[in-house]
C-alpha cells in the first residue's frame, strides 16, 4: 500500500528542522516582509534557487508498520510507526504542535479491535520527531538522512536499565520482563563439559525451598534441575514456581552445592573437581524496554539500577467503577506495557480491580481504554535530556510540561499587525425602509386562510407524495370550501 502526496515548494530555514522550523520559518517571513517594505531587491537566480525547496511527502505501509516519509534535496526523513506495538496512550497526539495525529477508538482497539490507534495527517506533519522522542513504548521511530540538525539538539526521555556489578547474573529478571527485553548469556560450561555424568553414583541432595529465590543458576549448569516456570503476575512478579530434581541424571558431584549462591543445596557425594564460576552478560534492548522495573522487583541481590520516563500516581475513581466488568472488557489489562492490572482473588476483597502502582510508567493508556472514566493518572515529573538552547526549544519544554499539566499551548501562528482604527462617521441621513401596512395586513390574511389547509392531515400527505399541481388544487379546494 502505497500513497504519495503533490509535490509543494516552499521557503524552507536553512537553520533548522521540526516544530521549531515552522517558528522560524514565521519569524524569516515577517523579517522578509519588513524589508520589502523598505526596499525591493531583485533577486539573483541563484538566490531564489537556493531559497526553494521541493518537498515529497508519502505514506507506505509494510506489515504493521506504517512509513511516513518526507523528501527533499537536501534530507529524508522517515517516522516509523508500528501501530501493533503502539498502546494507545495518546502522548503523541496531544503534544504534536500541528496537531497532525488523531485518535482512533481506543476502546475498541483495546477490546479486540485490529486497527492504528493513532493515524497521521501529512499535510500538518512537520517531522519534528517530538512524537518519537517522547513515545514511552517506542512505537514511533525517526530516522534521517543527509543535511538535519544532529539528534542531540532534541530532547527525549533520561531513561535506562543498567544492571551493576551486583550482578551474577541469574534467570530472574529475563523471565520476569514482560516486553521480552531482557537477554541473559550465561558463559560459565555447563557440568557435562567438565564432569561428564557418572553412572552409578550413590548419595543424597536436598533444596532448602525457604532459601531457594529461583534463580535458576543450578538449572543452568546441571540438567538434572528442573524449574517450573509460572506465569508472572501484578501480585508475584518471579517467573518461576519450583525446582525439582531428576535424580535418574544426578551423580550427586557437589558442584550445584557449590555454585548455589543461597547455599539452598546440600550434596552428599564426591566432588570431581572445582565448580566454575558463574558468569555471563545480561542485554536490554532498549526499543523493546519501558522501564516498568519488574526487573528490578525481582532482582534478589539489588543489581538493577532504574529510572522510569514519568513519575506520578495511578488512581481509580470509585463511583464510576459500578459497571466496571474486568472480566469482560479487560482493555486497562491488554493496553497496559506492565501488565500491572489484575483482579484481586481473595474473595473477601471487594475491590473488582487492583494494580500494582510499582510497574507503572504513567502512560495513561489505561485512561484512554476504560470506557467508564474510572481511571486517572497523574504526572509529577517527567525525566528527559537537556533541552539545547535551538529556535524550536520553546516548543519542545511547552510539550513536555504539557505531559503534566494536560494543556498543550501548539504552535503560534498569530502576526501582530497594527490596523488603522475607523473613526465614527456622521449619518448621511439614508432613512430606513418603511413597512405598508396595508400590504402586510393583505398578507398575514393570505397566510390565514391557507393555515386551515396545511393542518388537514389529507393535504399534508398529498403534498409529500403528489404532485404539486395536484397538492395545490387541494389546498385551493379547502381554502375555498
Amino acid at each position: 500500500m502505497s500513497e504519495e502526496y503533490t509535490e509543494q515548494e516552499i521557503h524552507a530555514c536553512k537553520e533548522c528542522c521540526g516544530a521549531g522550523e515552522s517558528e522560524v520559518i514565521e519569524a524569516k517571513a515577517e523579517e522578509f516582509e519588513a524589508e520589502d517594505l523598505e526596499a525591493e531587491a531583485p533577486e539573483t537566480a541563484e538566490e531564489e534557487a537556493q531559497e526553494k525547496i521541493t518537498v515529497t511527502t508519502s505514506m507506505d505501509l509494510q506489515g504493521s508498520h506504517f512509513l511516513y516519509t518526507q523528501a527533499t534535496e537536501k534530507s529524508i526523513k522517515t517516522l516509523d510507526y508500528d501501530y501493533k506495538r503502539c498502546n494507545g496512550c495518546g502522548i503523541c497526539a496531544e503534544i504534536c504542535p500541528t496537531k497532525a495525529l488523531e485518535m482512533g477508538p481506543i476502546h475498541e482497539i483495546a477490546t479486540g479491535l485490529d486497527a492504528p490507534a493513532v493515524m497521521m495527517d501529512l499535510e500538518k506533519c512537520t517531522f519534528c520527531r517530538m512524537c518519537s522522542n517522547l513515545c514511552p513504548v517506542h512505537a514511533i521511530t525517526f530516522e534521517a538522512v543527509g543535511e538535519v540538525p544532529d539528534e542531540k539538539q532534541y530532547p527525549k526521555y533520561d531513561t535506562y536499565v543498567k544492571i551493576n556489578e551486583k550482578c551474577l547474573p541469574c534467570a530472574l529478571c529475563e523471565g520476569a520482563c514482560p516486553q521480552d527485553a531482557i537477554e541473559v548469556e550465561f558463559t560459565f560450561p555447563k557440568k557435562e563439559e567438565i564432569a561428564p555424568l557418572k553412572e552409578g553414583a550413590e548419595g543424597e541432595i536436598e533444596i532448602d525451598t525457604e532459601k531457594c529465590n529461583f534463580c535458576g543458576i543450578c538449572a543452568r549448569f546441571c540438567d538434572a534441575f528442573i524449574l517450573l516456570e509460572r506465569e508472572p503476575t501484578p501480585e508475584n512478579p518471579v517467573p518461576f514456581e519450583q525446582i525439582l530434581v531428576d535424580e535418574d541424571k544426578c551423580d550427586y558431584c557437589v558442584l550445584c552445592q557449590d555454585l548455589c549462591p543461597e547455599e539452598a543445596i546440600k550434596v552428599k557425594g564426591e566432588r570431581p573437581c572445582e565448580a566454575p564460576r558463574v558468569e555471563g552478560k545480561v542485554k536490554v534492548d532498549e526499543l523493546k524496554c519501558t522501564q516498568c522495573a519488574r526487573c528490578k522487583a525481582v532482582c534478589p541481590y539489588e543489581a538493577v539500577d532504574l529510572q522510569k520516563p514519568m513519575e506520578g500516581q495511578l488512581s481509580l475513581i470509585d463511583k464510576n467503577l459500578k459497571e466496571c466488568d474486568p472480566q469482560g472488557c479487560r482493555g486497562c489489562f491488554n493496553v497496559c506495557p506492565s501488565e500491572l492490572w489484575y483482579v484481586p482473588a481473595d474473595p473477601e476483597d471487594p475491590r473488582k480491580i487492583a494494580f500494582a502502582e510499582d510497574y507503572c510508567t504513567y502512560c495513561g493508556a489505561c485512561v484512554k481504554a476504560c470506557h467508564l472514566d474510572a481511571i486517572k493518572v497523574e504526572r509529577t515529573e517527567i525525566h528527559h535530556t537537556e533541552i539545547p538552547d535551538t529556535p524550536w526549544a520553546s516548543q519542545w519544554r511547552d510539550a513536555i510540561e504539557s505531559l503534566k499539566t494536560g494543556v498543550r499551548k501548539g504552535v503560534d501562528r498569530a502576526v501582530a499587525r497594527e490596523t488603522e482604527t475607523l473613526k465614527a462617521q456622521k449619518f448621511m441621513g439614508i432613512e430606513p425602509p418603511g413597512i405598508d401596512e396595508e400590504l402586510l395586513a393583505a398578507v398575514q390574511a393570505k397566510l390565514a386562510a391557507l393555515e386551515p389547509a396545511l393542518r388537514n392531515a389529507r393535504i399534508r400527505k398529498l403534498w409529500e407524495t403528489d404532485s404539486p399541481k395536484n397538492a395545490a388544487a387541494a389546498v385551493k379546494k379547502k381554502i375555498e370550501g
